[in-house]
């Protein structure tokens, strides 16, 4: 039976959907015994009292959050697989819990720039690799897209002091940029003190800034003044992957090791981005009103009752915004809410449809493969193996 340590912050929901792929591997093959230790009892007792303490309790292999001037090879001097999971530096000489850093911010980008937005800011840390990387991939995709002048960053925050943020600097920087502006937060903690700050200064979320997360740690998005949309990466699956990895080098010692490379899925869309870069008020209220209520059967006499404009007026300045009809919009999002459901659920898709409000399953059914080119069954079967 394989013994694995695990030294990082449970507090995130990282390292615990990490810890869920690591449990749905080692269930295939026998259950491991799994210790969780806290950051700090690594800084109190340093790197050869863990190493002391895992030989006690046998350890086969470590995942850490490890500093750069921690002496990881002490571990496998020791006899035990250490591999370090990315905190503010890869590793050369273990293998590294790492992600495609670069394409998560590309995402993002692509996301603000569909949705016009001509500001764009990123709120993060310095010299740290995730957020570094991050920022750099937002910055390249806004650049490409001839819009790199318009590019505001604030990254004086301390990774140390993770959910701490310098209230007064952070809402200077808030009030002297540009609007409107989508920003993106290196992560959702930041995100969400990014979200704090504005509710102390008065800024509007997502009326005038618009700001998006990474990870999707659903209760901390939630926690937020305004819920935040976040990008969701392949946790769960790269936690299954680097259990792999480790019953391979346990297994089999001298083997060759290797980064395991997390990738960004998709954009889970809340209220910080329920909005255009438009100063057409009216429709920002008719956009924000379609993203509170549409898991509900409104229609667009609905969206209607709460702006003060005619119907064909509504229709013209929605179009010109979101160049999509306001009904193809509230389909479009029930459609994608749709989608998401039949991956994250077990639900009988019928069931599913009931959720949304669609009492007719063959025409959601229709909608979707015109969207999606498959079937909900299909859709679900293709993604549930991944």
């Amino acid at each position: 039976m394989l013994r694995l340590l695990i030294i990082s912050d449970f507090t995130e929901a990282f390292p615990t959907k990490l810890l869920k792929g690591i449990i749905n591997y080692s269930r295939q093959k026998e259950q491991w015994t799994i210790c969780r230790m806290p950051p700090e009892f690594k800084k109190s007792l340093g790197i050869p009292g863990v190493v002391e303490w895992a030989k006690n309790w046998c350890a086969d292999a470590v995942i850490g959050q490890f500093e750069q001037s921690d002496d990881v090879e002490l571990f496998a001097k020791n006899g035990i697989v250490a591999i370090a999971q990315d905190y503010k530096k890869r590793f050369t000489n273990i293998p590294n819990i790492t992600g495609d850093y670069y394409g998560t911010g590309k995402m993002a980008a692509k996301f603000f720039i569909e949705r016009g937005f001509k500001n764009f800011g990123f709120f993060g840390f310095n010299n740290v690799c995730w957020s570094d990387e991050r920022l750099e991939g937002f910055r390249q995709e806004i650049t490409r897209a001839g819009l790199g002048e318009n590019f505001f960053v604030y990254n004086l925050q301390e990774l140390d002091n993770l959910w701490f943020y310098q209230r007064q600097k952070v809402s200077e920087w808030l009030r002297n940029i540009p609007k409107p502006i989508g920003i993106m937060a290196s992560d959702d903690n930041q995100g969400n003190n990014l979200t704090a700050a504005c509710q102390v200064v008065g800024i509007k979320v997502p009326e005038e800034i618009a700001i998006i997360g990474v990870d999707n740690d659903e209760l901390l998005c939630d926690l937020s003044s305004t819920p935040l949309s976040s990008i969701q990466v392949d946790i769960e699956d790269g936690g299954y992957r680097v259990a792999e990895l480790i019953e391979k080098m346990v297994r089999y010692p001298g083997s060759q090791s290797y980064d395991v490379v997390l990738k960004p899925l998709k954009i889970v869309s809340r209220i910080s981005t329920a909005s255009y870069a438009t100063g057409d008020v009216q429709i920002q209220k008719a956009i924000q009103f379609i993203h509170h209520n549409y898991m509900k059967k409104i229609s667009v006499d609905d969206v209607l009752k709460e702006v003060p404009l005619s119907r064909r007026l509504l229709e013209r300045r929605f179009k010109t915004v979101t160049n999509k009809s306001i009904y193809t919009y509230i389909s479009d999002m029930r459609i994608k809410r749709f989608a998401e459901m039949l991956i994250e659920t077990d639900d009988q898709i019928v069931n599913i449809a009931l959720i949304l409000g669609e009492t007719d399953t063959k025409s959601i059914a229709r909608r979707f493969k015109q969207i999606y080119g498959c079937s909900p069954s299909q859709w679900r079967e293709k993604h549930k193996k991944q």
